[in-house]
């Protein structure tokens, strides 16, 4: 059962990127009407909402557009920083939609803020603690199960931390489209179409991530409890 999940996730996690992909280059090939660069939308985003101590900096990494809590920066692409496409608009708006997020204490954003430190450290522990726990737990038939209950158990974390960014991304984006409608940044329908088309695509890749760590954890599991309860 767990093989035919775990081919099914893969297939549609396929699926999902490259749609994400073709959907991203399809609207960084849409220019917006307003000719804003990402750069300028972000900042525009910012002070509209009133924030003024968060930086929009341009990072080197392709696709690797995030927002810092740590220290307040909305970090930006070369593509989206200066793109001033339909899918630079989505994506640097979705970044200032986290920082809105942050500004207004959104719980959800704490909650995963908080989540970061554990999850690094599961995450360090995950992969080697279950190959090693799942051994010892066969070579002990079952007697030893600790090392691999440790493994489930740091896995358990980074699954949690999955679930609760779906509700933080979702939000930042429904956050960004709205500004974009409001600001008049995609003041047209096929603007805004697309940037919300964009950002759905983008939002599904955090499900697949989500759903994909849920069924490892229910394998990882059963071979817990499973093995447990045949001793």
């Amino acid at each position: 059962m767990y093989l035919i999940l775990f081919i099914g996730i893969m297939v549609v996690s396929l699926i999902v990127q490259t749609r994400f992909k073709n959907k991203f280059k399809k609207y960084a090939e849409m220019p917006l009407n307003n000719g804003m660069s990402g750069a300028e939308i972000a900042q525009k985003m910012l002070n509209d909402n009133g924030i003024y101590d968060v930086k929009v900096l341009s990072i080197p990494d392709r696709l690797g557009d995030h927002y810092n809590p740590s220290d307040k920066t909305v970090n930006l692409s070369p593509e989206v920083y200066s793109g001033r496409s339909v899918a630079a608009a989505a994506v640097a708006a979705h970044e200032c939609g986290h920082a809105v997020q942050h500004a207004k204490a959104y719980k959800w954003l704490g909650f995963r803020s908080a989540m970061v430190p554990m999850v690094n450290a599961a995450s360090k522990l995950t992969s080697w603690v279950l190959m090693l726990g799942v051994m010892l737990f066969a070579f002990s038939k079952g007697g030893n199960p600790w090392l691999l209950a440790v493994g489930v158990g740091a896995l358990a974390i980074t699954t949690i931390f999955s679930f609760i960014t779906l509700p933080v991304e979702f939000d930042a984006s429904n956050r960004a489209l709205e500004w974009l409608n409001h600001a008049g940044v995609t003041y047209n329908g096929e603007e805004h179409e697309g940037a919300k088309d964009a950002l759905k695509w983008a939002a599904m890749t955090y499900v697949v991530a989500a759903l994909s760590a849920l069924v490892t954890l229910l394998y990882y599991a059963s071979i817990l409890f499973g093995g447990r309860r045949s001793d």
